[in-house]
């Protein structure tokens, strides 16, 4: 694998926002950097934040924080969040939140590395359950 399609296969395509006020928030970033955030429908108050770019630029996410001190997460593009869940816990990290779909887009994982940082895997698939 060259440079290029080591960093197009492990690259963040994702982030979350966690908050206390989620209205606060979401005004904070759309007048702060002019980000497009939107209420995602569904039981779960959820937002998608549109930054603007282009296709290789991240989008994200905003929710209500749900623990304290919860941490921008930021995801990172993988071919399978199965192998790396593996290859993550080989190495000395942890997987908070399992292999999760979400419908019809993908699947994710929640991950710590071994300084105790969040970061999660996205996996792409159109046909995820």
């Amino acid at each position: 694998m060259n440079k290029s399609e080591r960093n197009q296969a492990a690259s963040i395509v994702w982030f979350g926002i966690p908050a206390d006020n989620v209205e606060r928030a979401r005004k904070f970033y759309a007048d702060l950097f002019g980000w497009k955030i939107e209420r995602v429908p569904g039981p779960e108050e959820y937002w998608h934040i549109d930054t603007g770019g282009g296709d290789d630029t991240p989008d994200g996410g905003l929710k209500k924080r749900e623990q304290p001190q919860e941490p921008v997460v930021n995801y990172i593009s993988v071919d399978s969040v199965a192998d790396f869940s593996k290859k993550i816990e080989k190495l000395g990290g942890k997987i908070c939140m399992a292999k999760t779909a979400v419908p019809q887009m993908g699947y994710f994982a929640v991950c710590q590395d071994t300084e105790g940082n969040a970061f999660g895997l996205w996996e792409s698939d159109a046909n995820a359950k």
